[in-house]
């Protein structure tokens, strides 16, 4: 009994409050993310790395999904129709503009969450963001222009979670690089 009255109350929140479904999805699938890249890298059960798991959920479902949420929600106030003409332009402001901010923010972030220091942050962004940013530009404003032509405003940001799984595994893959690793790895 219950469990349906939990469910029932689970959607409800959801509903009122849209910017948690964003959060759960991204809260889950960033760590679902390090977790594939760490078992492509040969970690098992024993030897994961719960702390870089717990990082990637955290970071995820409390600073990308709420921004994303907040980008998505200005877009569509500024470009409220629904076609591939405004797709497109979403998709071209948001790489100029919200996608440079989320890579920067990640790895900065997430070197203070490793306990670095400020000035190891801004060296990592300094060598990490430039590829990261070559490999955004051939993946994400296809990926935008189909959420914003195509994709409900009420579910573009759980879409955009989903997409993100990948792209997330290609963060985690990245961020565990050594600064002298980055130059051949891509």
């Amino acid at each position: 009994m219950a469990g349906p009255l939990l469910w029932q109350n689970f959607k409800v929140f959801v509903t009122r409050y849209p910017i948690m479904r964003g959060m759960i999805s991204y809260s889950l699938i960033w760590p679902t993310g390090s977790l594939i890249q760490q078992t492509v890298e040969g970690r098992r059960w024993g030897t994961y790395d719960w702390w870089r798991v717990l990082r990637f959920s955290m970071y995820g479902g409390l600073f990308v999904a709420p921004t994303l949420y907040g980008w998505v929600k200005i877009s569509s106030a500024m470009w409220p129709q629904t076609s591939l003409r405004t797709g497109v332009i979403k998709a071209a402001v948001e790489t100029i503009s919200y996608t440079p901010g989320a890579m920067t923010c990640f790895y900065f972030i997430m070197s203070l969450l490793e306990s670095k220091t400020v000035e190891e942050a801004v060296a990592e962004v300094g060598k990490k963001f430039l590829p990261t940013y070559k490999v955004a530009l051939c993946v994400w404003p296809l990926v935008a222009t189909i959420n914003f032509s195509l994709i409900p405003e009420r579910n573009r940001v759980p879409f955009i979670s989903a997409c993100s799984l990948c792209w997330t595994c290609f963060l985690a893959y990245m961020k565990h690089l050594e600064h002298h690793e980055v130059d051949g790895a891509i």
